[in-house]
């Protein structure tokens, strides 16, 4: 029974999904503008930063539209379809879930920074203005 189900829900998933990219996309909020110093020094600090997801996951469409949002160019690593970045996701990160904030810190060190809320709060009070 949890077969079938699994499969009659996989397409309807699917769909749902591609529906929340869309309305995303024609939603989307414009970018923060900043002088160009301050994006400059914006752009070196987002430049330490990852952020692991899957394109049809509700919560990693929620941190991208708040680094959109900000502007930041934090890279995007799509750790669904990326073998390299899975594998770096559960390796380094320790677990396998999305979104994930991979955030290289002045010393050295690695944070990951797991749920969508928790991560935005953090870019927000990092980056807002």
């Amino acid at each position: 029974m949890g077969k079938i189900l699994g499969f009659v829900f996989k397409p309807v998933r699917w769909v749902l999904a591609q529906i929340i990219i869309f309305i995303d996309w024609i939603t989307r909020p414009k970018p923060l503008q900043r002088s160009p110093e301050k994006q400059a020094e914006v752009d070196k600090q987002a430049a330490k930063m990852a952020l692991y997801h899957f394109q049809q996951c509700p919560f990693c469409v929620k941190t991208r539209r708040q680094i959109h949002r900000l502007n930041l160019k934090i890279d995007v690593r799509d750790a669904r379809n990326d073998p390299k970045w899975n594998r770096e996701l559960v390796e380094e990160g320790g677990r396998y879930q999305v979104p994930c904030l991979r955030i290289e810190k002045d010393d050295g060190s690695v944070e990951w920074m797991y749920e969508s809320s928790e991560i935005n709060d953090y870019l927000e009070k990092r980056f807002g203005e």
